[in-house]
């Protein structure tokens, strides 16, 4: 169920005896992948690392996700068409060169991208995703990364926002693209939009 300002999100709940335990979001990303592209159902899955379970206040504790006190929810699944080619992603949409360097767009479901709080709105249940298209100035580049970790580098003029159910654009030229941490190709052209309450978690 999405989720709404005041209402508890998730319900408790052991680890589902199908679900499938991944540490990363990108193991969770391939278990999305290999269902959707069988078109068999999404397991459920049971995080114990990654952006994902930060975001969710995930432990990384096996244990406790077989337990009682453990928290199972519906989480949006994010849709990427990356040059015409469908993709799928359970936390972020990373564009961009190494450092920052020109033109960066992200979409994140979840709030972290690494040590980085690129999202500090997003939440992987309210059935939006969070845009920033950046062209940082040279010189505010280090002012911006010493402000990601505590999430305190919006509003800046540099850096655009929407929250959105599906977003697209055109870039300039490629850039690597990274979804849920990994490179996945090169692409200009981008096209993201959610699935809500489309994956079962349990935290």
């Amino acid at each position: 169920m999405t989720v709404r300002k005041g209402e508890p999100w998730g319900e408790p709940g052991p680890l589902p005896a199908d679900a499938v335990v991944v540490r990363s979001d990108a193991e969770a990303r391939q278990v999305v992948t290999e269902a959707r592209r069988a078109q068999r159902p999404v397991p459920p899955l049971g995080l114990l690392g990654g952006d994902l379970c930060r975001t969710l206040g995930g432990r990384g504790d096996p244990v406790h996700l077989r337990s009682g006190s453990a928290t199972t929810a519906s989480c949006d699944l994010g849709v990427a068409l990356l040059d015409g080619r469908l993709h799928w992603f359970v936390a972020h949409v990373v564009a961009r060169r190494g450092w920052w360097r020109g033109r960066a767009w992200v979409a994140m479901n979840a709030a972290y991208v690494g040590p980085w709080d690129l999202g500090p709105r997003a939440h992987p249940g309210d059935g939006l995703l969070d845009i920033t298209d950046a062209s940082v100035p040279v010189g505010e580049r280090l002012k911006v990364r010493a402000r990601l970790a505590q999430g305190a580098h919006l509003p800046h003029p540099a850096l655009r926002t929407q929250r959105a159910r599906a977003a697209q654009v055109v870039l300039e030229r490629s850039l690597p693209v990274r979804l849920d941490g990994e490179v996945v190709g090169r692409f200009r052209s981008i096209s993201v939009r959610v699935e809500p309450d489309a994956l079962q978690v349990v935290v």
